[in-house]
């Protein structure tokens, strides 16, 4: 268990269900943003080598569910750079999908069929104000949320909330009094092993020796909603991001974004203290990493044969170094590679190592890369996603630019490349469901998203999601 951040950061809500991220103020790092060229803008490093003849459909196949109520789909992240509050999308057992998102009176979750079709009325979990991570039972759904709480930040609490056949079985609060903790943000990850729930998001120290400082928190709950042992009250030091797998047997595997000791961690079973695996050194300072992991960079994907795979958006690391002015001597300073970020992926042994090296899959100072993905594609493929921000301009560490669409491409389990980039208009991302067939599933807003100013006023609304699916 890692000692609480190195400067105490107070938090605050933002009104309303649209926009749940923290209140962040930049911290200005140690090496400024890296001056933008315009070589090599969008193109794609050799060494990945290059695509196969074969071009395979990855053009999404798109319908329209409508929803019952308004939903305020962006956010402020840092520097009030516009993030797309996040839809999650799973798929239970039977074949049948459920998706959730915000609304002014609760979390609504939409149950469609497996053809991504509505399928019955919305289920609406009142007091809840952010989707965590979701998991789709055959009876059901399970809810990693925020509700209301009592305590000295007067933030919300972390809560696992479930429901079977529309009606509340259980609400468990992850977070309180009694632990010093509160949840005023999750950027969370949920996971179920068919026993068993894995809770992984941030919390913030009311009292206790972490008074003050966001760090992470893992959870397990059981089938009836029980806290059971195992996970960690303090983790990785102002996470950026979070990734969770379930496993059978023993502890998730698990993915930090750390801006404490800069970069990607493999945080499995021992919170990510000092001797956390590295994945990637990144300059994670004030949300430099790229956005929250998963939610707007990233997953993790476990092959057959028990390797993982991750991708994310990365500014990568010309140098990594302990700070010496950080007399506790956990601190590192990062000076980045690049000013925008790209796109990198990571191959992990087992749930307990980090990868050789992460490879960079794409290079061009002018171009920014967010909402990258990562997903199974038949037996021995990924699906890789992310879109394009060209004449991007950088500043603190985030970046703007003009929307150039969703790009797919696929990769093998070593980073090659088995296909050409597809470029989609439209944006098409969010927590990706994997159904039995292998088809993929995604909702989000429809329409053409502006990266170009940040998001100073409320969220706009939209009472449609779009459903995209694709099938290996």
């Amino acid at each position: 268990m890692t000692s609480a951040g190195r400067t105490s950061r107070r938090s605050s809500s933002a009104a309303g269900t649209g926009g749940h991220r923290r209140v962040r103020a930049a911290r200005r790092p140690v090496i400024a943003g890296l001056a933008a060229t315009a070589a090599l803008v969008g193109a794609w490093y050799a060494s990945a080598g290059a695509a196969p003849s074969t071009a395979p459909n990855l053009t999404p196949t798109t319908s329209a569910v409508t929803l019952s109520a308004k939903f305020p789909y962006l956010s402020a992240g840092y520097n009030n750079t516009r993030e797309w509050t996040r839809t999650a999308t799973a798929v239970a057992p039977n074949g049948t999908l459920r998706v959730a998102w915000p609304a002014s009176d609760g979390i609504h979750v939409t149950p469609l069929t497996g053809g991504g079709k509505r399928s019955g009325a919305d289920t609406v979990v009142k007091g809840a104000k952010e989707v965590g991570g979701l998991v789709a039972h055959n009876d059901g759904f399970a809810l990693l949320t925020r509700v209301a709480d009592t305590n000295k930040w007067k933030e919300t609490a972390a809560a696992l909330i479930r429901y079977t056949n529309g009606r509340q079985t259980f609400r468990t609060k992850l977070t309180g009094t009694s632990s010093h903790d509160t949840s005023p943000t999750l950027d969370g990850q949920l996971s179920w092993n068919g026993t068993k729930y894995g809770a992984y998001f941030v919390v913030h120290g009311a009292g206790g020796f972490a008074d003050g400082h966001f760090g992470d928190k893992l959870s397990y709950v059981s089938a009836k909603g029980g806290k059971l042992s195992g996970g960690w009250g303090w983790g990785c030091s102002h996470n950026e991001g979070i990734a969770l797998h379930a496993e059978p047997t023993g502890a998730f595997t698990s993915l930090c974004f750390d801006d404490w000791r800069s970069g990607l961690f493999v945080s499995t079973g021992i919170g990510a203290p000092d001797n956390a695996p590295v994945v990637q050194r990144e300059q994670c300072w004030a949300g430099y990493c790229g956005g929250t992991f998963a939610g707007r960079t990233g997953d993790l994907v476990k092959s057959s044969t028990g390797r993982y795979a991750t991708a994310f958006a990365s500014r990568g690391a010309t140098s990594a170094k302990k700070n010496p002015a950080d007399a506790s001597g956990r601190g590192w300073t990062v000076t980045p590679r690049t000013s925008t970020h790209q796109v990198a992926v990571a191959f992990l042994r087992n749930r307990n190592s980090a990868p050789g090296k992460a490879i960079r899959l794409s290079a061009g100072n002018g171009t920014e890369h967010v909402n990258v993905r990562l997903a199974p594609y038949g037996k021995d493929r990924l699906l890789l996603s992310w879109e394009s921000l060209t004449n991007a301009k950088c500043k603190n560490g985030t970046c703007t630019g003009t929307f150039t669409g969703t790009n797919f491409r696929l990769i093998d389990w070593n980073g090659k490349f088995q296909s050409a980039t597809k470029l989609v208009s439209t944006r098409i991302t969010g927590d990706i469901a994997v159904q039995k067939d292998g088809t993929l599933t995604w909702a989000s807003v429809p329409g053409t998203p502006s990266y170009t100013t940040p998001l100073t006023g409320a969220s706009p609304t939209t009472t449609t999601l779009r459903i995209a699916r694709l099938t290996p």
